[in-house]
């Protein structure tokens, strides 16, 4: 039992309260970065989306924000995490990136963006069309900007940035009770419009320029700025959201364990730069920086949230670790041993904090044919500036989804199907 009342201030949660003033099972989705690579996260999404849609029994109708109470994204990942949060299908945020990714994401526009700063930027514009426009509606440039309040969104959202000024990363929630959310604020956290928290995850350097956010106009000292959240711990944001939706700090304090808590975690797929590998000069060791920040910090959070929860699905990590998956066998047994032995069955509880599931894809030559994409160029998919491959990377995606099954996350759907 709670020993605190499950909202701290429900005249805070709007049209979420009834949503969030029971203690129920709750799940999470993490969203990594990778720039015009999200494409495969929402490939993957779009099975998870089918797959949960037909449990729900409402087909298009189904929203993953009806599944998952908590989204957190960082950088392209934020782009996503913020449209599930809006009420988005994953079919609208492909078209978004198909429509917008070039404009986005293409690395020769870089001079043109320098030179004319923030007014010729088409993520800003775009990032503000789509997440100030209720779906069905018309963009209205002259209409308040959708903020972080309670009743703009249909789930909970994190979204993970970059504080230049205090050198440390800023994960932004929607947690109506959390500290610095708090409505009577001049810099309330909730007051920050959607679109362009979202462009402060996304600012890449070399890609983009910072973003600039005025946390309350009467005080200049808390103007600050802001770029890139995958150049911080968090560019897979899976463990953060663990942390933030269970610790009392943060003023949800969600109950821990395998019954309790789910967490998915989605990956933009699993590559090092092939430019910082090919080349040892200055320059092309700063271009590829954050794609090599990128891989290791997605690997890292990633074996913490198997370690600490109940990792019912993964990648093989290395012959060491493996996959980390719970299975019926002894730790001295071989690799292969491993892999052939049947997972322990979800009913006999083990003691984790969480179920725990994270699908990606691995962009090697070997792993692309695995997926039925041996056609394609591992150099050419692996790059955060892709954007000539739009479609392979959705493709990618859509193969990697395959991995889902509901069976590694089945007590969570049973609990969906009677919601």
């Amino acid at each position: 039992m709670p020993t605190r009342p499950v909202l701290l201030h429900p005249e805070r949660w709007g049209h979420l309260r009834s949503r969030y003033e029971e203690v129920i099972p709750r799940k999470m989705l993490a969203l990594d970065g990778g720039g015009i690579r999200g494409l495969i996260s929402l490939g993957i999404l779009s099975q998870l989306e089918q797959l949960l849609a037909a449990v729900r029994g409402r087909g298009k109708a189904f929203r993953l924000c009806d599944f998952f109470d908590y989204i957190a994204g960082t950088s392209t990942g934020a782009i996503i995490a913020a449209g599930l949060a809006r009420g988005m299908s994953v079919q609208q945020l492909i078209d978004f990136y198909r429509d917008s990714g070039r404009d986005m994401f293409e690395k020769p526009r870089l001079d043109k963006r320098l030179l004319s700063f923030y007014t010729a930027d088409p993520l800003r514009r775009r990032l503000q069309e789509v997440f100030n426009t209720e779906e069905g509606a018309i963009y209205n440039p002259d209409a308040p900007d959708v903020d972080l309040s309670p009743d703009n969104l249909r789930t909970l959202l994190l979204v993970v940035t970059r504080n230049i000024g205090t050198d440390s990363p800023w994960p932004i929630s929607s947690n109506p009770d959390a500290r610095y959310n708090d409505p009577d604020r001049p810099d309330c956290n909730l007051g920050i419009p959607l679109w362009q928290l979202v462009r402060a995850s996304t600012a890449a350097p070399i890609y983009f320029p910072p973003e600039i956010l005025n946390w309350d106009r009467s005080d200049p000292l808390k103007t600050f700025v802001f770029v890139d959240g995958g150049l911080t711990p968090y560019n897979n944001p899976a463990f953060l959201l663990y942390r933030m939706a269970t610790h009392p700090l943060y003023r949800l304090e969600w109950p821990i364990g395998e019954k309790n808590l789910l967490l998915i975690s989605i990956g933009t797929g699993m590559a090092d730069d092939p430019q910082s590998r090919a080349n040892v000069n200055i320059v092309s060791n700063l271009t590829g920086l954050p794609s090599t920040l990128m891989h290791g910090i997605q690997i890292e959070q990633d074996i913490n949230c198997r370690i600490a929860g109940r990792c019912t699905f993964g990648d093989f990590i290395d012959r060491e670790l493996r996959d980390l998956t719970c299975r019926e066998a002894g730790l001295d047994c071989s690799v292969e041993e491993w892999q052939e032995a049947p997972h322990v069955p979800l009913d006999r509880e083990l003691g984790r904090a969480f179920l725990y599931a994270r699908y990606n894809a691995d962009l090697s030559a070997e792993g692309l044919s695995a997926l039925v994409c041996g056609d394609m160029d591992p150099e050419k998919v692996q790059k955060l500036d892709a954007v000539d491959q739009i479609e392979n990377l959705l493709k990618i995606g859509l193969s990697a989804g395959q991995k889902i099954k509901l069976e590694h996350f089945r007590p969570f759907t049973r609990q969906a199907a009677t919601t």
